[in-house]
């Protein structure tokens, strides 16, 4: 999709949304006081980090309480945070991240650091791309966090999860259309409403 496409509806996203940006903003911060945001460190295009923005669905500091990766049954995740998870609505903060030219719509979702100096040469082909809020990958494993449980998760995302994804997404963007991304925010757009 174009970048005047994407930042034009990035900005028409954000007027449209913005009461429910608002109160979504109050109620994060009104349940116990902490920001509002979360803003994650995360690898884009070229391998440049950048700050990607989230609602925050944790309790304050949880980065210093538990693993890097929410893992199934995550006792960290406020109720608030459980239903704007749910809903994909702690994702709305990355159009400020679309407008800004750190994501696209559509593109593998961007890694964690730790993770990406995890990556082989192949696997780094995807820091060739624009990373996206969703991708063909984000639809396959929308409930990760169920897939890591036990004391084994770290392993299983490093050695079979993220390998998959990145070659599934990888694959996706070589061949991507105008027309396969909008099947991808559509399929995106359904699966939250389901």
């Amino acid at each position: 999709m174009p970048r005047i496409v994407e930042v034009t509806l990035a900005l028409a996203g954000l007027l449209v949304l913005s009461p429910i940006l608002l109160i979504i903003g109050l109620l994060v911060k009104l349940q116990d006081g902490g920001t509002v945001f979360y803003k994650a460190t995360r690898v884009g295009l070229g391998g440049k980090p950048f700050v990607l923005y989230k609602f925050r669905t944790m309790v304050p500091g949880a980065e210093k309480i538990g693993a890097a990766i929410t893992t199934s049954g995550d006792t960290r995740i406020t109720p608030l945070g459980r239903f704007l998870r749910r809903y994909k609505l702690d994702e709305l903060p990355q159009l400020v991240n679309v407008i800004a030219g750190d994501l696209s719509f559509v593109g593998a979702r961007p890694e964690d650091p730790r993770y990406v100096t995890l990556y082989n040469l192949q696997q780094r082909e995807i820091l060739d791309f624009r990373p996206g809020i969703t991708s063909p990958a984000s639809l396959r494993y929308r409930d990760e966090e169920k897939l890591l449980d036990g004391a084994d998760w770290h392993t299983r995302y490093v050695h079979e999860i993220l390998p998959q994804k990145l070659a599934m997404d990888l694959a996706y963007l070589k061949r991507k259309t105008i027309t396969s991304d909008i099947r991808i925010i559509l399929k995106t757009l359904g699966g939250i409403l389901q």
